[in-house]
């Protein structure tokens, strides 16, 4: 069994009390004077985060409504059957009954989708080649061999990861630079727990950057959950999830990100 069902385990064995519906009532009641009271009181960047959230929920409820409201409109039939053949994308077009609601359930269907995919950070500053290599001269003939570059921002390279011999070595990923863990927090339990990179799946600024595993603000990576604990519908334990990394590695030394959940 899942580990997280043990509440209602719970309440199927001992059963709730007698007035467990009617307290439950009169909570979801008074949600509305505690949220209230929560942002005529707040201050500073708690106040601005909290209003936000209010305004999203808000939003979510108005449109709820007006797609409860839609749900009765009717489009109007055709008076009488006609024989004219059509085609079949037209077919439907007449026997529509819920034209705006149905509309609606389509625009909530892919808001959802693209939620989904949403990342906490959506914009990043762009970095110039300039800024993430610095071009290394080697042989006797300095001003002729120039074609390698160091990259200067963190990478990640697997465990079993090995240089290529120095003569075919392009790209030099220094050993200081390197991080094998990341500081991640789940957004909804609010912990922050280090856990080992697996792979670097994404990295917004350039696909060879995310091939050579460069990370920077905004990279989207996969980091190992599996002591977390978390566990699927099926009460399977979880053991990759996808994070963005939300700070500047190499201003700050370690390495910050938000799990996507």
């Amino acid at each position: 069994m899942p580990q997280n069902e043990y509440m209602e385990r719970f309440a199927k064995q001992h059963g709730k009390r007698l007035d467990h519906d009617e307290r439950k009532r009169k909570r979801q009641a008074r949600e509305g004077h505690a949220g209230s009271e929560k942002a005529q009181n707040y201050r500073g960047l708690r106040a601005k985060l909290y209003q936000e959230k209010r305004r999203k929920e808000k939003i979510q409820m108005k449109k709820q409504i007006r797609a409860h409201e839609e749900r009765n409109v009717k489009s109007s039939d055709a008076a009488e059957p006609s024989n004219t053949p059509l085609p079949a994308y037209l077919l439907d077009r007449s026997n529509e009954q819920n034209a705006k609601a149905l509309s609606s359930a389509i625009k909530n269907k892919r808001a959802e989708k693209a939620a989904k995919f949403s990342v906490p950070l959506p914009k990043v500053r762009g970095i110039a080649e300039e800024e993430m290599f610095k071009v290394v001269k080697t042989g006797k003939k300095t001003a002729k061999k120039s074609w390698k570059r160091m990259i200067t921002k963190p990478t990640f390279v697997g465990p079993d990861f090995t240089r290529r011999p120095v003569k075919y070595e392009r790209f030099i990923r220094p050993m200081g630079l390197r991080y094998k863990k990341a500081n991640v927090t789940h957004p909804e339990l609010g912990v922050t727990v280090q856990l080992p990179i697996i792979s670097v799946k994404k990295n917004p600024q350039n696909p060879m950057y995310t091939q050579l595993g460069v990370l920077t603000k905004g990279t989207i990576i996969e980091v190992n959950v599996s002591e977390l604990g978390l566990v699927t519908a099926g009460g399977k334990v979880v053991w990759g999830r996808w994070a963005q990394v939300t700070n500047n590695p190499e201003n700050d030394g370690c390495l910050n990100a938000v799990l996507l959940v």
